[in-house]
C-alpha cells in the first residue's frame, strides 16, 4: 500500500502509532520488501527492521518490547512533517519549524565522511544532511533511563 509517508512526532509514523503489533503495522503496509535482524550486545538491544525500500522508510520493532514498533527511518523526499515537506528544507530552516513547534535543537555532529546530524531529543527526532541537503531522518518513540517506553495515548 502506497502512504505518503508522514511524521507525527512522539506519536508515530502516518497512521501507525508507535506500541503497535507487527501484525497491525502490515495490515496498514502491508508486506516489507526485506526484513533484517539487529542486535546490539553492548546495548543489550535487539529488533527487527521492515524495509520497504520502494516507499523509501523502513519501521523497526524492539524484540525487548514483544515486537513493538518504535522507531522509523525514512528518505522519501515527500515526507510531512507539521504539513511541510521536509526534505525540501534546508538545516536553518528545519531547526526554525521544530523550534516554532516546540522542539529545541539539542545537538549538532558533524561526522569525518561528511555527513552532519541535528538532533531533536525533545522530539525524538535526527536530520541527516550531506552537501547541506537533507538525505535521512530517524525519529522514534522517547525512552526513559529505566529503558521504559511512553506510549501515545
Amino acid at each position: 500500500m502506497l502512504l505518503i509517508p508522514e511524521i507525527k512526532l512522539l506519536t508515530g509514523f502516518c497512521s501507525i502509532t508507535f506500541g503497535e503489533t507487527i501484525e497491525n503495522v502490515k495490515k496498514i503496509v502491508g508486506e516489507p520488501e526485506e526484513i533484517q535482524e539487529l542486535k546490539d550486545d553492548i546495548l543489550h538491544t535487539s529488533s527487527v527492521a521492515y524495509h520497504y525500500w520502494d516507499q523509501g522508510f523502513s519501521l523497526f520493532f524492539d524484540r525487548n518490547k514483544n515486537n513493538t514498533f518504535c522507531s522509523v527511518e525514512l528518505d522519501n523526499k515527500d515526507t510531512l512533517l507539521f504539513g511541510v515537506k521536509i526534505f525540501s528544507l534546508n538545516e536553518n530552516d528545519v531547526t526554525q519549524l521544530l523550534k516554532s513547534n516546540g522542539y529545541k535543537l539539542t545537538e549538532t555532529e558533524t561526522h569525518e565522511w561528511g555527513e552532519k546530524r541535528l538532533s531533536f531529543d525533545d522530539a525524538g527526532l535526527d536530520c541527516y544532511f550531506e552537501n547541506q541537503k537533507m538525505t535521512s531522518i530517524n525519529f522514534s518513540i522517547l525512552e526513559t533511563d529505566t529503558n521504559f517506553y511512553f506510549y501515545p495515548n
